[in-house]
């Protein structure tokens, strides 16, 4: 086998969230009389930490401790609502995640979530268990920066040439990229397809069928 271990990406690769992740940073500016965003240009910060997001999309915000930290306490009040749009798993997340653990190959989580909301997603989606590992933004650095990729290299004792990175977004590709890990885009989550050829992944799936189907040919699983 080539690769070791797998890292996915949370929101938009593994996750259904983006309309959730849109409709709440939205919301939170409306608290704050902050500058309308359209879905669009909140799409593109999807992958950031919190607050690096938050900055890209009110740049006026930077150098406002206050506000940035009242930004984000509204986004994720507004996050966790039970009236908010359903967060899911994409269709066949549950059993690709299923048979790849039963191949012995490492999976982990990087991504620009909070420590606790990602524990929070796992105990609403069931899947304390799967992973052997996870980073997040709050607890090393915002992708596009190679540390989280670097950190769980050494966590799970696997170089990172035998490692392969799935993510939606750029800041996944060129993270990867920077940490010297190949790299697999898929195109269901929420920057373009073109946006994440730009970063030249490995392959370019469009769902996790697809993505599955590409990692049984490489080797990585049985067939």
């Amino acid at each position: 086998m080539k690769y070791r271990a797998i890292i996915f990406d949370w929101d938009g690769t593994l996750v259904d969230s983006t309309d959730r992740i849109v409709e709440s940073m939205q919301l939170a500016a409306k608290d704050f009389q902050l500058p309308w965003r359209s879905a669009f240009e909140v799409k593109q910060i999807i992958g950031l930490g919190l607050p690096e997001a938050i900055v890209e999309l009110w740049a006026e915000l930077a150098d406002d401790a206050d506000a940035l930290e009242g930004m984000r306490t509204r986004y994720n009040v507004h996050f966790a609502a039970p009236e908010r749009s359903e967060v899911a798993f994409f269709e066949f997340a549950r059993e690709m995640l299923k048979n790849l653990k039963a191949s012995g190959v490492l999976l982990a989580v990087a991504t620009g979530k909070s420590r606790s909301g990602l524990d929070r997603a796992f105990a609403e989606l069931d899947v304390n268990g799967v992973f052997h590992d996870s980073r997040c933004a709050d607890e090393t650095r915002s992708k596009p920066s190679p540390l989280m990729l670097q950190e769980l290299s050494v966590s799970l004792g696997v170089k990172p040439e035998a490692m392969l990175m799935v993510g939606d977004t750029q800041f996944d590709l060129n993270m990867a990229h920077a940490a010297a890990v190949d790299v697999i885009a898929i195109g269901h989550g929420a920057h373009d397809e073109s946006k994440l050829l730009e970063c030249n992944p490995l392959a370019m799936v469009r769902d996790l069928p697809e993505l599955y189907s590409w990692i049984k040919s490489s080797g990585l699983v049985e067939r």
